[in-house]
C-alpha cells in the first residue's frame, strides 16, 4: 500500500494518480496534533489496516496532482543517517569529508533534525547569498513500524513498516575555514526531502536490491543499487537500537552511493528508487539573509 500525508497533515492512500482520504481512521483527539496522525497510524497498523482499506473504497478520489504532499512520516522522534555506507562513495569527497575513509560500520550513525523534513510538494531552500558548496545525496529511507530496542539483525526486518525516497542535502565543510558539525550542516530547514509517499514493506520484496538514482537538471548524477550498501538494513537497525529506542515513524536514511555533487539555486533535483517512487524538487535561495549567515 502507498500511504501519503497531504494538506493539513491528512492521511491518504494512493492508487495510480488518485488519492483517497483515510484520515477518519485516526482518533479525533489527534485533530489537535495533526502532525502525529501518521505516527499513530503506523503504531496501530495491524489493528486498523482493514478499516483503512474500507475507508479507501468508500472515499471520493482526489487527483494526486492537485494535492500538496508533505513528508509521509512528518513528525518522527528521530531521523537517523548512515555515513559512508556505499564503498565507492567512501573518500570521493576528499578533504571535504569528515569520514576519513571510515565506513558506517566504524562510525555508527548521526542525526538529522526532524525539522529539516519536507515533502515532494516543496523546494530545497539554500541560505541567501551563500558561497558555500551544497550537495545532493540520494538515499533509501526506512520507516520504523514499532518500538525497537536491542534488536538483533536476524529479527530486524520485523520492525520495518515501509520505505520512501530521501534526499540528504548537505552544506560541505571548508577545511581550515569552516568545519561545522555534520548534523548541523545537514539540518537546515528543507534539507531532508522525504517522499513522495510511503510504500509499506509488504510491497517491497527485495529492499536490498533496488536501483537508486538521482538527476540534477535531467543529468544523471548518481546511479547505484541498494545491494552495494556496506551496512545493510538489518545491521543498521541492530546498530541504532543497541544505542537507543526507535519509535513508530522514525526514519533511517541508509546512506548515499557515489556521484555526490553540488547543486545551486535554479536547479531541479529528481530522485527515483525502484519499487518506491520518484520525486522532483526545485532548488531555490532563501528570500533573506539569516542573522547567522552561511
Amino acid at each position: 500500500m502507498k500511504l501519503a500525508v497531504f494538506g493539513e497533515y491528512r492521511l491518504g492512500v494512493i492508487a495510480g494518480d488518485q488519492l483517497f482520504d483515510i484520515t477518519a481512521v485516526v482518533p479525533a483527539a489527534l485533530d489537535a496534533m495533526p502532525e502525529q496522525r501518521m505516527n499513530w497510524l503506523i503504531g496501530h497498523w495491524q489493528g486498523v489496516r482493514e478499516q483503512v482499506q474500507a475507508l479507501q473504497h468508500g472515499a471520493q478520489p482526489l487527483a494526486l496532482a492537485e494535492v500538496q504532499l508533505l513528508p509521509p512520516s512528518p513528525y518522527p522522534s528521530h531521523v537517523f543517517a548512515a555515513p559512508a555506507n556505499y564503498r565507492k562513495h567512501v573518500g570521493e569527497l576528499g578533504v571535504r569529508s569528515v569520514s576519513k575513509g571510515r565506513t558506517a560500520r566504524e562510525q555508527g550513525f548521526f542525526l538529522k533534525a526532524p525539522g529539516s523534513l519536507v515533502g515532494a510538494g516543496s523546494s530545497i531552500v539554500l541560505p541567501h547569498g551563500s558561497e558555500r558548496r551544497f550537495d545532493h545525496e540520494s538515499e533509501l529511507a526506512v520507516i520504523i513500524g514499532k518500538r525497537a530496542r536491542n534488536v538483533p539483525r536476524a529479527e530486524a526486518m520485523q520492525y520495518v513498516f515501509g520505505y520512501s525516497c530521501l534526499i540528504d542535502a548537505t552544506m560541505r565543510i571548508e577545511p581550515g575555514v569552516a568545519e561545522e558539525e555534520r548534523s548541523m550542516r545537514k539540518s537546515f530547514a528543507t534539507f531532508t526531502p522525504l517522499g513522495p509517499y510511503l510504500v509499506t514493506a509488504d510491497e517491497v520484496a527485495e529492499p536490498q536490491n533496488l536501483s537508486n538514482r538521482l538527476w540534477v537538471n535531467d543529468e544523471l548524477k548518481q546511479d547505484a543499487n541498494t545491494r552495494d550498501m556496506i551496512v545493510d538494513i538489518p545491521e543498521l537497525i541492530e546498530l541504532i537500537s543497541s544505542v537507543l529506542t526507535l519509535n513508530p515513524g522514525d526514519v533511517i536514511a541508509t546512506g548515499t552511493p557515489e556521484g555526490v555533487g553540488p547543486f545551486a539555486p535554479g536547479d531541479r533535483v529528481k530522485i527515483a528508487i525502484e519499487a518506491i517512487g520518484e520525486m522532483s524538487l526545485s532548488v531555490v535561495q532563501a528570500d533573506a539573509r539569516a542573522p547567522r549567515a552561511y
